[in-house]
Order: structure tokens, then C-alpha cells, then sequence
């Protein structure tokens, strides 16, 4: 493919650009939704997009028909376990297996200096790939919280201008029980700038709990991120708790709720009310195609999966609700692949979730849909003011786009063409006791 031209204005021409990143181009998209555009770029933005024309003024970069999409946006991650797989595996590939190896892993090593080194790899490798914004969860049990958010504060001011950082706490929501703790560490988070957060379970004393989490985010103006309902047990309904509370309090800012495995496993009346809750509650639902189907369904007595693990976002998107896809685990007890490659995630979640058939609306869950609930409204978009953050792909059509890892893609910031320098996993082998 054609060079990004490294210095003035120019005009990539013939770009294939999908319905659901742009608006308003007056020009019929193909049965997948893509269309045939011209995008100008100057001074760093986005200055014109246009129905493709054939020209042959200089500063013209014919793309051929290939793929242009927004950079990705990532909204549920946890840098502060990547790359732990070396050192802490998961010896079962089991939920638990995995809460007790990073548990474990947190409390033996990880240091300011670890976690920072993790963090600052697997931000290198999204950038790379052409990630422009990411939310973390912040592994927040004492004394954890007292060492990582100085770390994530750091980080996000050092990767200021290249991606958008940013953090929730993460805790089991029996240890909110703790007054004096949990409103230490809600303190913590708001002079940090983050996002309050924690994990649901069914504990006998949810609401009550839920109602505390709610009360502490409105107090300080803080927006809400939950982990729910990671389980295959169809009585596992905290998202409908965490909805009802929502309504309850009349909460005006966002919440982004994670997982919602459960959900598909539940009677359709259940399924009914839970989606009309959320629907009104103005709640968004990320779904983590690739580690929940690692860990979900996973069984040990010789017999196979009998279910993906994903939430039922076909349902909600129909009823109006938010909803995205994200990397979740990287290389860590919880999911023991991955890169924060978004074009992976994408394809992994299109043939998992079916985002196909028609392709519709979907490619903006990886995009404007998690940008609007991390309150980027720049990002995830093609948009003439829009800041020029975008990829290039050879792909020409979905089928070729979601076929291959385009490895040799082209990453876009402010209008100029990235060096694409992927991290060696070798750069942390002293962390992981190898030679």
C-alpha cells in the first residue's frame, strides 16, 4: 500500500469507509455498508469526507478500495495483570484457577516498578495495533490500591496524546462492607479522575452494597463500571440488581457493565425484565468474547463446551442499550492470549456473536459505541474537525478484512503514519524469572 505522505496535506482516495463510523456521506453503501469516500487530511485532521471522485491532482492516495476504519477504542482491560502468564499460568484454565493465580501473583510481586513495566508493554502493543483509547481495571484489594493508582496517574501522563487512559477500580463488592476502606479507596479514585468500580456476586447483602457503590459515585461525581454475572448460574442477576439500583437512585452518569455471561443462560421473562431495566436505566454492556470463551463452559470430566459465554447483545442493541466488545485479559491467568489487538477482538467477536448477516451497525462496538460511554466523543469516528486517528488495512471487503491478521496495517495519528514497533515478550523476562 501507498505510504502515508510524511509532511503536508493530502487526500486518500477510494477508501472503503463502513456506514457506522461516518454520517451523512451521500452515497450508497454496498450490501455490507461500506462505501467508496475520499478523506482530506490536514494539519493533523480530518478537513474533508466526500463521495470517492476520481482526480488526478497531486497529493492524491489512491487506496484502491481498501479498508479505513477509526482508531479502535478499548474500554475494558486489565493492564495491571497482563503478561503474568509466565510467571503465575492458570493451571486448569478454570474461573477459579485463575482468581487464585493473579491473586497470588498480586500479593508476591507486584511492585510499582512491575506493574508500571506491564502496563507501559501492553500500551506500546495497542498502540501499535491502532488503539487510541483504553479503560483499565485496577486490581484495587489493600494494599494493592495504595501502589497502582499512583502507577495508572503516571502512565496516563506519560502516554498523554497517544492513548486516551483510563481506570476503574476493581474489588469484590463484600468488601465494600468495610465503610472506613471502601470510602478511602472512592476517595482515591476520584483524585486519580477514575471510574468507580467492583465485582458483583450474589451475595446476600447485594443491594444494600449496591446502594453504597451508587451513593459514593454520586457524592463525588463519579461514573461506574461493574464486572457482573461471569458465571454460567442462570441465578446470577446482579446486572438486573445493578439496574434497579440505578433507577432507584436516578443516577445521571454513566455505567458501563461487563461479562453478563449468565444473562444467556436465564428464562426468556427474566431476560425480558433485565433488558428492560437496563434499557431505562441508560446502561451501557460490554461483552468479552475471547476470555469469556476461555473460561466459560470449560469442563474437566472429557466433554466439550456447550456454550460461547458471550451476553445477548443482539437483544439489547434492538432495545436501544449501549453495547461494545473489548480485549479483557492479556496473557494473565484469566485469558492466556491476546495482544490488545482490536481488529482481533472484532473478528473474534464476529464469529462468536454473529456480527454478520448483515454486518449492520456492529463495527461501531469498537469504536464510537465505547467512546461515547468513556465520554470520548472524538473518538471512534470519521469525522470532517475529528482529529486524523485512524488505520488503513489492505482488506477491500469485510471477508478479506476479517480473514487475515493485517499485520502489515498502517496506524494513523494526527494525520501521520506511525512507526508500528510491536514490543518483545523478551523485554519482560526478568519479571518472569527467565533467562
Amino acid at each position: 500500500m501507498t505510504l502515508i505522505p510524511a509532511a503536508g496535506a493530502y487526500t486518500l482516495a477510494n477508501a472503503s469507509l463502513h456506514t457506522s463510523t461516518i454520517h451523512n456521506l451521500d452515497t450508497a453503501p454496498d450490501a455490507d455498508g461500506f462505501m467508496r469516500a475520499d478523506i482530506s487530511v490536514a494539519e493533523g485532521r480530518i478537513v474533508g469526507i466526500a463521495p470517492h471522485v476520481p482526480s488526478p491532482l497531486p497529493g492524491i492516495v489512491d487506496l484502491g478500495g481498501r479498508i479505513v476504519l477509526p482508531a479502535f477504542v478499548d474500554c475494558h482491560t486489565h493492564l495491571d495483570k497482563g503478561h503474568i502468564w509466565p510467571r503465575s499460568p492458570n493451571p486448569d484454565g478454570s474461573f477459579m484457577g485463575a482468581l487464585n493465580a493473579s491473586g497470588a501473583d498480586r500479593a508476591a510481586r507486584w511492585s510499582a516498578g512491575d506493574v508500571a513495566r506491564r502496563m507501559d508493554f501492553s500500551l506500546r502493543a495497542a498502540y501499535a495495533h491502532g488503539t487510541k483509547a483504553i479503560r483499565t481495571h485496577l486490581d484495587s484489594i489493600a494494599p494493592q490500591e495504595t501502589i497502582s493508582w499512583d502507577v495508572f496517574v503516571d502512565m496516563r501522563a506519560r502516554w498523554k496524546g497517544r492513548i486516551d487512559l483510563q481506570a476503574a477500580c476493581l474489588f469484590g463488592i463484600d468488601l465494600a462492607r468495610d465503610v472506613a476502606w471502601f470510602e478511602s479507596l472512592a476517595d482515591r479514585v476520584a483524585a486519580a479522575g477514575g471510574i468507580l468500580g467492583t465485582v458483583t456476586y450474589m451475595v446476600p447483602d447485594l443491594e444494600p452494597l449496591l446502594d453504597r457503590v451508587f451513593k459514593a459515585a454520586i457524592a463525588r461525581g463519579l461514573d461506574l463500571d461493574f464486572h457482573a454475572d461471569e458465571t454460567d448460574d442462570v441465578n446470577a442477576v446482579s446486572l438486573r440488581k445493578i439496574a434497579e439500583a440505578a433507577l432507584r437512585h436516578k443516577f445521571e452518569g454513566k455505567i458501563l457493565v461487563g461479562h453478563c455471561c449468565s444473562l444467556a443462560r436465564q428464562p426468556d421473562a427474566a431476560v425480558l425484565d433485565t433488558l428492560d431495566k437496563v434499557a431505562r436505566a441508560g446502561i451501557g454492556v460490554v461483552s468479552l468474547p475471547m476470555c469469556n470463551l476461555y473460561l466459560q463452559d470449560r469442563r474437566h470430566d472429557g466433554t466439550t463446551p456447550r456454550w460461547r459465554g458471550v451476553t445477548l447483545l443482539h437483544e439489547m442493541r434492538a432495545r436501544g442499550i449501549p453495547v461494545a466488545v473489548a480485549s479483557d485479559n492479556t496473557r494473565d491467568p484469566f485469558y492466556a492470549y491476546g495482544d490488545l489487538d482490536m481488529l482481533e477482538v472484532y473478528r473474534m467477536a464476529t464469529r462468536i456473536l454473529h456480527f454478520d448477516h448483515p454486518v449492520a451497525a456492529w463495527p461501531d462496538t469498537v469504536g464510537a459505541s465505547p467512546a461515547d460511554i468513556m465520554r470520548l466523543p472524538d473518538a471512534g469516528r470519521l469525522a470532517v474537525g475529528c482529529a486524523a486517528d485512524f488505520v488503513a488495512f489492505k482488506g477491500r471487503s469485510w471477508t478479506e478484512l476479517l480473514s487475515r491478521p493485517e499485520s502489515d496495517r498502517i496506524v494513523v495519528r494526527g494525520g501521520r503514519a506511525i512507526a508500528r514497533q510491536i514490543p518483545d515478550y523478551a523485554e519482560l523476562d526478568d519479571l518472569m524469572g527467565q533467562a
